[in-house]
């Protein structure tokens, strides 16, 4: 693989920019394929270079997926000798970030969707296709792992015809892993992707499509400049809330940043301004001259709506506002983010944070210990319940502790998605049996092309948080994908179970399930928290309640200290007067004893139990 390094540098005219970012379902090898263009491109040198070279974040690396969108920029020159700027964003592929593609999608003007040759066409992948015709992007598609065994190129092309509606012909095969046909899809981004259309007689127009808080230099804004010019020394406005500030440094993204004298039309980097007021930054806000504005700011983002809700507490009431600068810093790189204060009489003050999914709050949490040290505790996820009472006023519910008294409901609703999940049909059977456990409805079956099946079903939100796309891979051998978009709210019959330990009841641990699930749920957290609570010198109950009603229930046994040991013969009522002292001073114990439940149990109740999987 020859390096195809340009000699002229990243000064390219407006004509020879290429924006365009990488698209496509989860492991289909967006990253791999990025590092090998990286490569041909001489944007790293061979010391320098390791895999998943935009992936930055430790997390990253572990879990072996994107989290984070991220822009390098390269100069390739192409067989005709002119010199390219090449401005490539690598994005996530799970649904939980799709967030993330759309912002990515809004600076470029191509896409390079990327197809598995053993896989096929998956449910992210046509969700992308459709993100990406929203923005009206050409698209390339790309068929990735020729160089696999099980690799079947002419159904992939098949697929991309028929379920994706692109050229087949113009579909470029290419192993990123081993570099066949890198050169290729080099050229075919030169002469089949546009370049940026740009006025240049217009005032400065630039969109921030992502941030970062840097501790020395305050928020570092991503702008894909439209119009105009950006140097030092300038003094911009942001339009949404007519702040301004003087431009201190502009430059180009690549492995580090790199200092310009400007930022032209067209182009892709970052703007440093002296920024330290968080709030003044909208992810989706357009920059612009103070002494010459733009007349039309860019529309902005569609606001990501959260699905999932959960409380986030410091486990020591002292970290309190390092754990606020933590998620206004946060924010700024997660757009998708959202929260509130919020209180709980067990843990504290805290905040009720917003996300996009499961994946998306595990993330969250890592980075926020990672990254900002600190220690944390998460109640039990749940969705936004809609409630009507007796007086006919409709409550928004995201929060156990929010539920009105039952006796004043008269309506509950909860939200619904509709399911698509693809995989080969011989796992129908076993994926029919899971939809119906979580209370799919409508059930329908589309044949692709041969042994490949699309189910879509409406399913409740809340049924799809727990457990669902763990038992999914595994039932269908991790050959099944999942998407889901957001349809309705719908009656459901809702209860509130409150876990109790010692006879104290555990908000954060409160929840709200569907009425033939809660003895499930209840149990599943109480046999978590009995594996999970250290042994006292008295029995300690923990159930699981609906108002009064007891449905479920564990005991962890008391330390037995063996108080007869120095009997040994002799009257046994004097073994028996020792057991009941003993026994009598296990229920003074209980009455006055406080139980502690300790930071993994709150994280214990939120995973699955492998058994009852």
């Amino acid at each position: 693989m020859e390096v195809r390094r340009a000699p002229g540098g990243y000064n390219s005219p407006v004509n020879k920019i290429r924006n365009f970012c990488v698209i496509a379902h989860i492991d289909h090898g967006k990253s791999t394929l990025a590092d090998r263009l990286i490569q041909l491109c001489g944007g790293v040198s061979d010391r320098e270079f390791q895999d998943q070279l935009l992936d930055t974040m430790d997390l990253e690396r572990e879990r072996g997926i994107t989290i984070k969108s991220n822009t390098i920029t390269l100069a390739y020159e192409a067989e005709d000798g002119e010199t390219y700027t090449f401005n490539l964003i690598d994005t996530p592929g799970h649904v939980d970030f799709a967030h993330e593609v759309r912002r990515s999608l809004m600076s470029c003007e191509g896409a390079l969707l990327l197809v598995d040759a053993t896989q096929g066409v998956e449910a992210q992948t046509l969700a992308n296709v459709y993100l990406a015709l929203e923005q009206e992007l050409e698209i390339l598609p790309v068929i990735n792992k020729i160089d696999m065994e099980a690799a079947d190129v002419d159904r992939v092309l098949e697929e991309i015809d028929e379920e994706l509606g692109l050229d087949p012909f113009e579909a470029i095969p290419v192993s990123a892993k081993v570099g066949d046909g890198i050169e290729e899809l080099l050229e075919a981004i030169v002469e089949k992707l546009p370049a940026p259309k740009v006025d240049l007689e217009a005032p400065l127009k630039a969109l921030i499509f992502d941030a970062e808080y840097n501790a020395y230099r305050g928020v570092v804004l991503f702008v894909r400049v439209v119009d105009g010019l950006i140097s030092p020394g300038q003094t911009i406005r942001l339009m949404h809330n007519g702040a301004e500030y003087e431009v201190e440094e502009v430059g180009l993204l690549q492995l580090q940043r790199v200092q310009q004298k400007q930022l032209g039309s067209g182009s892709v980097g970052y703007v440093i301004a002296g920024i330290r007021a968080i709030d003044d930054i909208d992810i989706g806000d357009t920059i612009t001259d103070a002494t010459n504005p733009t007349t039309e700011p860019f529309a902005g983002y569609v606001e990501a709506k959260p699905v999932v809700f959960s409380s986030v507490f410091p486990v020591s009431n002292d970290d309190y506002e390092d754990l606020a600068r933590a998620l206004d810093k946060l924010k700024l790189n997660d757009a998708a983010l959202t929260f509130q204060k919020d209180s709980s009489s067990a843990l504290g003050f805290g905040f009720r944070c917003g996300f996009l999914g499961m994946l998306h709050l595990d993330v969250v949490q890592e980075r926020l210990s990672r990254e900002f040290d600190l220690s944390l505790l998460l109640t039990a996820p749940s969705v936004e319940f809609r409630v009507t009472t007796a007086d006919r006023q409709t409550h928004i519910i995201e929060n156990p502790a929010e539920y009105p008294d039952p006796a004043m409901i008269e309506l509950a609703e909860e939200p619904y998605i509709k399911g698509s999940i693809l995989m080969p049909d011989r796992y129908v059977g076993t994926v029919m049996e899971l939809l119906r456990e979580k209370r799919g409805a409508d059930i329908k079956f589309n044949y692709l092309a041969a042994g490949r099946i699309d189910m879509t079903a409406d399913l409740p939100l809340a049924e799809v948080l727990f457990d669902f796309y763990d038992r999914l891979k595994t039932i269908t051998q991790g050959y099944g994908s999942f998407d889901y978009e957001l349809l309705d709210y719908r009656p459901t019959d809702l209860a509130k179970v409150d876990i109790m330990v010692n006879g104290e009841k555990v908000d954060a641990l409160a929840m709200l399930v569907h009425h033939d699930k809660a003895r499930a749920r209840a149990l599943h957290a109480c046999k978590q928290l009995e594996r999970t609570i250290p042994k006292q010198n008295f029995k300690i109950a923990i159930q699981g309640a609906i108002g009064r009603d007891i449905i479920a229930r564990r005991t962890i046994n008391a330390h037995r200290k063996d108080v007869t040991a120095k009997c040994y013969g002799g009257d046994v009522t004097r073994k028996r007067k020792l057991l009941e002292k003993q026994k009598e001073g296990k229920k003074r114990a209980r009455a006055f004893g406080n139980v502690e439940v300790p930071q993994e149990a709150f994280l214990a109740v939120l995973r699955a139990d492998p058994d009852e999987s």
